[in-house]
């Protein structure tokens, strides 16, 4: 090795440098993802409760009583377009 070609101290130090960036980087991807993935769990989960309550109201309303056939399943239909 030739003293031209040969790493100095700082080079060395530049690429512990870049090594922990990338390191740290892909540390930061992999929280941020599982954040993510966390956070749509939570929107599915209370989608899937307010849906819950969305299809039992429509429940009850068919129960309804005074009201035509017609009406009462154009409303129970109405609610259950609530859903998401």
């Amino acid at each position: 090795m030739t003293e031209f070609n040969k790493p100095t101290q700082e080079e060395d130090w530049d690429a512990r440098a870049e090594k922990q960036l990338a390191s740290i980087k892909r540390d930061m991807k992999i929280i941020v993802e599982a954040a993510a993935v966390r956070a749509a769990h939570k929107v599915m989960a209370e989608f899937e409760t307010r849906n819950a309550a969305i299809e039992e109201v429509a429940q009850h309303i068919e129960k309804l009583q005074g009201f035509g056939k017609d009406t009462v399943d154009s409303l129970a239909i109405y609610i259950r377009e609530m859903k998401k």
